[in-house]
């Protein structure tokens, strides 16, 4: 009877001992897992996988931590314009998790590339890019981890309501653009200022030129993308996280910065005082000298703007055949 207890007690403390060495073998796993993918994000806000990587820190446990991943295809022989505006968008995303205040262990930003790891995108029955999923510290992604791109479209805030829904992170993308508010502001101070200092004449309001340059500045205003801003919230520029460089014309034409509309805005504005110079040169009774001025400054701003607007085309729409005087 002795025997079989004392028995019993050595199996149950080989069983307790392995246990023991068990755990501390997986906490010592994990706690490398995390330190790799720790210094993996110092170098870069979204870790870059391939199928090995893939397997070993996301898919196989222990993880204690979330991994947010954009499946893509950014190489250009797969001509995925929508995975570029995507990837910039995602990378805006990562960038403001990793260098905000709120950061931690908890959370990582990782991307596959189907060139790079398509035995992930077979593994996973995936066929289409972009598609961005969430992977759980515990247990395996459920629907909701599945984003829906097609309904909520790939802008930074809206990938971040996603992440704050599934992991309780809070990213602070861009500060509240307040450009539109303080312009509206203005323009009404400006009209109001003038109606109070013409209140006892208000003859201007049945002005044919100030309704008519009313008039241009809204079609300016539309013609150059504002509205798309509004609806879409674009950054004002994208700057290049590995060489430093700030773009204003977004490479895509199914995308663009709000620079971009600025620039455009003020390029129209110059082609269409060159065509009211122009008019003014044919129609106005001032002598012939300043009509001579007025005719050449018209033409200088037409051909000059236009040409700008038309290499910003170009550079847009790649293979546009067409361009005049810049390239």
């Amino acid at each position: 009877m002795c025997g079989k207890v004392l028995f019993s007690l050595l199996i149950l403390f080989i069983f307790y001992h392995d246990s023991i060495d068990a755990q501390k073998k997986k906490e010592t796993l994990l706690s490398e897992k995390v330190t790799q993918m720790m210094e993996w994000t110092s170098k870069r806000s979204i870790i870059r996988m391939n199928g090995d990587k893939f397997r070993r820190f996301v898919k196989a446990p222990p993880r204690n931590y979330s991994v947010v991943i954009m499946f893509t295809a950014l190489q250009s022989h797969r001509q995925c314009g929508v995975c570029r505006q995507a990837d910039e968008e995602f990378q805006v995303l990562a960038n403001s998790w990793r260098y905000s205040s709120a950061f931690t262990n908890k959370v990582f930003f990782a991307s596959v590339d189907f060139d790079e790891g398509s035995d992930v995108f077979q593994m996973l029955n995936m066929n289409s890019a972009p598609t961005f999923l969430h992977f759980p510290a515990k247990g395996k992604p459920r629907k909701p981890d599945n984003y829906e791109l097609q309904v909520k479209g790939f802008a930074a805030e809206q990938l971040a309501r996603w992440v704050a829904d599934r992991t309780g992170v809070q990213v602070v993308i861009r500060p509240p653009n307040y450009a539109g508010p303080l312009l509206l502001g203005f323009l009404l101070a400006v009209i109001g200022g003038l109606a109070y200092l013409r209140r006892n004449n208000l003859e201007f309001l049945f002005n044919n030129n100030v309704w008519a340059f009313s008039a241009l500045c809204f079609v300016l205003i539309m013609t150059s993308g504002q509205m798309w801003n509004h609806i879409r919230g674009p950054p004002y520029a994208h700057k290049n996280p590995n060489t430093g460089q700030i773009s204003y014309i977004h490479g895509s034409s199914q995308a663009q910065f709000v620079a971009e509309t600025h620039i455009v805005l003020l390029f129209n504005a110059a082609v269409t005082m060159g065509i009211v110079l122009l008019c003014e040169a044919a129609t106005s009774d001032v002598d012939i000298g300043k009509r001579k001025i007025m005719c050449v400054v018209g033409i200088a701003l037409v051909v000059l703007f236009f040409s700008w607007l038309l290499s910003i085309f170009r550079a847009k729409y790649h293979g546009y055949p067409y361009s005049f005087l810049m390239s």
